[in-house]
């Protein structure tokens, strides 16, 4: 069993297209078998509170739609090579993450944050939807097996917020600046959405690790 630990941001596209590269890596690698925990890295920290109008995030981002469109063509590009239709135009706010990861956070606890992760992508980039909002996230968590009154509960406190703000920090201070990033065994790092073909080497590199520790006699 190896440990991959993965910082993302729920509403970033290349997060969501290297989800879909390293599950192809760990189908063509069924001898590997994977812990994932997901890390929160927030893209906009100093995002406010109850987010913004998409049109200006943009604006603001790129600098005009134009410059935005460019980048956001190549990201359509890119998913429609993984099967993701991005349906960007439906997306109103760009809101501030750090309750969706908080969110992810206790669906870890319940062995439920895969499920979740991919709900809340599936709901910001292919239906729009609002996930800086807290009855919406209990919808999306519900959908993906949560309890939607205990997320309301949860969502309510500031559990878990100083957490998440600790593992951006974390992230940046140890070098990661974009996501997604994916750590094995806290020592391997595969940064951006790579082909599957780039986990290769590392997992065999975890894989020779396990193995020689097994042989290693013990002390």
């Amino acid at each position: 069993m190896i440990e991959l630990d993965i910082f993302s941001d729920v509403i970033c596209p290349w997060c969501l297209i290297g989800k879909r590269r390293l599950e192809r890596a760990l189908v063509q690698h069924p001898e590997v078998k994977a812990r994932i925990t997901w890390r929160a890295f927030q893209l906009n920290p100093d995002m406010p509170r109850d987010g913004m109008s998409r049109q200006l995030y943009v604006e603001t981002k790129f600098g005009g739609t134009d410059r935005a469109k460019a980048v956001y063509d190549n990201i359509r590009a890119q998913g429609g090579s993984e099967d993701l239709d991005f349906a960007f135009e439906k997306i109103q706010r760009t809101p501030n993450t750090v309750d969706a990861h908080r969110l992810i956070r206790r669906a870890t606890e319940l062995e439920k944050a895969d499920p979740l992760v991919e709900a809340l992508f599936a709901a910001y980039f292919f239906e729009g939807r609002d996930i800086g909002d807290h009855e919406e996230l209990a919808k999306i968590g519900a959908e993906a097996g949560l309890d939607h009154d205990e997320i309301m509960t949860f969502l309510a406190s500031d559990d878990g917020e100083a957490e998440v703000q600790a593992e951006t920090q974390f992230a940046f201070q140890n070098g990661i600046t974009g996501v997604p990033c994916f750590i094995i065994n806290r020592r391997y790092a595969v940064s951006g959405a790579q082909p599957p073909e780039a986990f290769t080497p590392l997992f065999d590199l975890a894989l020779q690790e396990a193995a020689e520790t097994e042989l290693t006699p013990a002390k």
